[in-house]
């Protein structure tokens, strides 16, 4: 028999003691999972394995040997948050992904904010991430990033905090979805018995808000997914969601610009496309502006977009919004703009650029979390408490030599969630990626993709270093 232990929050990440006792939405699974033996859940986790293998649900990782991919490991134990805590989440994701598209127009407009000095004019006009190509166009429905992937922790007493937001080409839906298929397969009976919100129509809510924020206004507006090709990390994921969505998957050699409009090739001859969701940074998108030695993009893309003839998603320059170095003016975006108090905390942060931040970081390195402000996917990151004496001083140098790149926060004592690891159920740290939906209105399914730091103690889950997923249920009322 396995003993189904509790979700724990407040705890440090160097206590492993559980409380020993069980949260109420979790005790209805609770009893379920004692009932099962080790024979059968390590059957079925074999069965996951398997399943996985043969759909090709793979990811490669960069670094890692040529070619090589493979699997983001799976855990047969589901992350359970009651539908209480999700009304609270939910409407803290609707207020900050609003601020942030507001920000972004701004930003490419009039820059209030700016003028205003809530975020010096340095941290948005030299950023790498602003693209001046942008400033004054008008974009369909004011809408930049139609997509958001807000990074979501528990810590403390059990809030919730914003980690990081996502908002260039927010990837990892696909295994929500295909966790989901999975577990519904491995378990039937436990849907049977419990109330867990679907999430099965998200492609079909992805379609109908792409397909509202067509320029042209028709009623059938051509959506596409545009990807780099089979050799991207998230290939798997760009085929999934057009094939979901009942969409043409393509290159950028399969479309061309004429006369300011985009059409795609086919076999009938060019076809208009209205709504591009575009899984291609922006340096790729269009090598007549940005890349040169672009082969992914469309030349002559931004002309299209800039005669309003075709929706971009996302955006070209939401990367702004996202960088870790705007991260700390979020709370200040959504009071600026909205008049409302922050209903999700940010984690508290030290940005290395202010001269007394980086002494304090650098004074207390061992106990922090240093990120770089342009990097993602758990890369140019130090986790103070587990690094060693060489990462240290590395890190050290970087941040003496170049603190523009860097920020810093506390190492929070981030909640975990029951995993079944080799060892048994295992308490593992998690965080929580829900995706928005940003158009007509702000839409989203309850959940989304539940990362976990396998190794035991680690606080890092992104997939590229060795985390897993889980499925996440949403208990409705």
């Amino acid at each position: 028999m396995y003993q189904a232990y509790a979700l724990v929050t407040g705890k440090s990440a160097a206590t492993k003691e559980m409380t020993g006792t069980t949260r109420e939405h979790y005790q209805a699974y609770h009893a379920w999972l004692g009932q099962q033996g080790q024979a059968k859940l390590d059957a079925k986790r074999a069965e996951a394995d398997s399943i996985f293998h043969r759909v090709g649900i793979t990811f490669a990782v960069y670094g890692d040997e040529a070619g090589k991919e493979r699997l983001i490991p799976f855990d047969i134990v589901p992350r359970i948050i009651p539908t209480t805590e999700w009304r609270q989440l939910e409407a803290g994701l609707r207020q900050r992904v609003k601020a942030l598209n507001l920000f972004v127009h701004d930003v490419y407009h009039e820059q209030k904010i700016l003028r205003a000095g809530v975020i010096p004019k340095e941290q948005v006009l030299r950023n790498a991430q602003y693209r001046p190509e942008m400033q004054n166009i008008d974009v369909a429905g004011d809408i930049y990033s139609h997509i958001s992937g807000v990074d979501i922790v528990r810590a403390g007493a059990g809030e919730f905090y914003v980690l990081e937001d996502n908002l260039r080409v927010p990837s990892g839906v696909s295994y929500m979805l295909q966790n989901r298929k999975m577990m519904m397969r491995l378990f039937p009976e436990l849907f049977g018995k419990n109330k867990i919100a679907p999430v099965a129509h998200y492609p079909d809510m992805l379609l109908e808000n792409l397909r509202g924020v067509s320029p042209r206004g028709i009623d059938n507006p051509t959506v596409v997914v545009l990807t780099p090709g089979q050799y991207n990390s998230a290939y798997y994921e760009h085929s999934f969601l057009a094939q979901q969505m009942g969409v043409e998957l393509v290159e950028g050699q399969d479309m061309f610009v004429q006369d300011d409009m985009v059409y795609m090739r086919t076999t009938q001859g060019p076809q208009r496309v209205d709504v591009i969701y575009r899984r291609i940074d922006d340096d790729f998108l269009d090598p007549k502006y940005f890349r040169r030695d672009s082969i992914l993009g469309v030349p002559g893309l931004l002309d299209a977009y800039r005669a309003g003839n075709v929706t971009l998603a996302n955006a070209i320059g939401t990367g702004i919004a996202d960088d870790k170095s705007i991260y700390p003016y979020v709370p200040d975006m959504i009071e600026f703009y909205l008049g409302e108090k922050p209903l999700l905390n940010n984690v508290p942060t030290y940005q290395c650029r202010k001269p007394d931040d980086l002494a304090y970081v650098l004074a207390h390195l061992a106990e922090l979390v240093v990120k770089e402000v342009h990097g993602a996917g758990g890369y140019g990151m130090l986790v103070g408490p587990s690094a060693s004496k060489a990462e240290l001083a590395t890190f050290r140098e970087l941040l003496t030599k170049h603190p523009d790149n860097y920020i810093a926060q506390p190492t929070l004592a981030l909640s975990t969630c029951p995993t079944f690891v080799e060892q048994g159920i295992a308490p593992r740290h998690i965080d929580l990626r829900p995706y928005v939906l940003s158009g007509k209105e702000i839409t989203m399914v309850p959940g989304g993709l539940c990362r976990v730091a396998l190794r035991e103690g680690s606080l890092v889950v992104n997939s590229s270093q060795g985390g897993g997923t889980k499925d996440t249920w949403v208990l409705e009322a």
